[in-house]
């Protein structure tokens, strides 16, 4: 399975790289795409999607946002499976990605862990049962991450939402009202080289249910990302995720 990177001078970007290059889930580093054109890896890493070698299985991508657009146009005019591992898309690259889905398979989630994705059905499943609850999300990771609150924080509002579709999300709460009962609270801290902690609080006046999961090392994320790769060969069209794969 022959994979381009986007975004391959980036920290995971490399981590992937790395993993493909030791075999991991059956991947071989073939090409890269990143704006500085980073090619310690002794692949052809192109600056551009107009530039990049499409002689690949699978673009798997942890780059940035705006890269959007011309990663959904390459992947289309090419017929290529597609990785997206990248958070902070605006609502219009989100229905881009699902047209794109409409012709070529996606496997887009907010965090490619195993137990995230564990994280996220625990979380649907107290919100269901605790109907009362008070709901609070905390997330923590490392001062260089871009978007506030992380995507997975966002995708556990969103699971939780799902068993209570009157609830509102509040990002980062500030003033001095009060919070309403059937808000979902977000809180986004950025400090030093944390990898990703999220810790979900389900809460009454006379108990409390904390799930918390913390990644250790990025190779966590690439592992799961290539995984992802590896689930997509042969699939048709469609837009996949970790409950997609973990559902075989």
């Amino acid at each position: 399975m022959k994979i381009l990177v986007s975004g391959l001078g980036g920290h995971m970007g490399r981590e992937v790289a790395r993993l493909a290059q030791s075999g991991c889930r059956g991947a071989e580093l073939a090409a890269g795409v990143d704006v500085n054109g980073f090619a310690d890896f002794g692949v052809p890493c192109a600056r551009s999607f107009a530039e990049a070698a499409a002689d690949v299985d699978c673009v798997v991508d942890f780059s940035n946002h705006l890269a959007t657009e011309a990663l959904l146009d390459f992947a289309l005019a090419h017929r290529l499976p597609l990785v997206l591992a990248t958070t902070g898309q605006t609502e219009d690259e989100r229905a881009a990605i699902r047209r794109a889905a409409e012709q070529i398979p996606v496997f887009f989630a907010a965090n490619y862990s195993l137990g995230v994705a564990l994280l996220l059905e625990l979380a649907k499943r107290t919100a269901a049962v605790m109907q009362d609850a008070e709901i609070e999300i905390v997330e923590i990771h490392h001062d260089r991450k871009l978007d506030a609150p992380s995507g997975t924080a966002l995708a556990l509002a969103e699971a939780m939402q799902e068993v209570r579709p009157d609830a509102t999300l509040n990002l980062g709460r500030s003033g001095h009202a009060k919070r309403t009962p059937r808000e979902i609270g977000i809180h986004a801290v950025r400090m030093g080289n944390v990898v990703g902690i999220h810790e979900v609080m389900v809460g009454t006046a006379n108990e409390t249910v904390t799930l918390r999961h913390e990644a250790y090392s990025r190779a966590l994320f690439a592992e799961g990302a290539l995984a992802a790769a590896q689930f997509l060969m042969g699939k048709g069209p469609g837009l996949y995720n970790m409950q997609s794969m973990l559902s075989l």
